[in-house]
């Protein structure tokens, strides 16, 4: 938290080497967490770009996070991703570099389970799919995420199960 306290008072001066460190420790795990709900490295890339110029924007404006760094970043990530789905759906190139471990039918499975997946969490309101990214995928505490939603730590929960609740139901019909 101290780390975070130090960043975020050296960004607000425009420090380059503060935000470029910023941008190294938190770039990877925002990538991360994008890819896990888009399923698109070139798509990733754009919303972690998008995360941080709006972080800029912000700074440079005087608003920003006066504290929770981290929660701040994968809000702003999130509603870059809820954007995105709200927008025109974009047709999906077709790949032609299947992997060359295992079988081609191997890999198209784990495609459509991968896409059903995310299908599913589409399905989910945007502070689920947010709760289910970040305690699943990021492997983030209660308490982190309470922050980034700005909900109670008893909303977080309630917020868990409901969205594996729906998961469950919406993965289990399609079987």
């Amino acid at each position: 938290m101290i780390i975070e306290q130090e960043l975020l008072h050296a960004a607000y001066a425009l420090e380059e080497q503060t935000l470029a460190e910023i941008y190294d420790l938190y770039s990877p795990r925002l990538y991360r967490y994008a890819m896990r709900l888009l399923g698109d490295a070139q798509i990733s890339e754009d919303c972690v770009a998008e995360t941080f110029s709006r972080f800029l924007q912000a700074l440079q404006a005087g608003r920003g996070p006066r504290d929770h760094l981290q929660a701040y970043l994968f809000r702003t990530a999130h509603n870059w991703i809820a954007d995105h789905y709200r927008r025109a759906p974009e047709p999906e190139p077709l790949k032609d570099d299947l992997p060359v471990n295992g079988s081609v039918e191997e890999s198209v499975n784990l495609n459509l389970r991968q896409k059903r997946v995310r299908a599913a969490l589409r399905e989910l309101t945007d502070d689920q799919q947010q709760v289910i990214a970040l305690k699943f995928v990021e492997g983030w505490d209660n308490d982190e995420i309470a922050r980034v939603v700005r909900k109670p730590v008893g909303a977080v929960k309630s917020l868990q199960h409901r969205a594996l609740e729906r998961l469950k139901k919406l993965l289990l019909d399609e079987a």
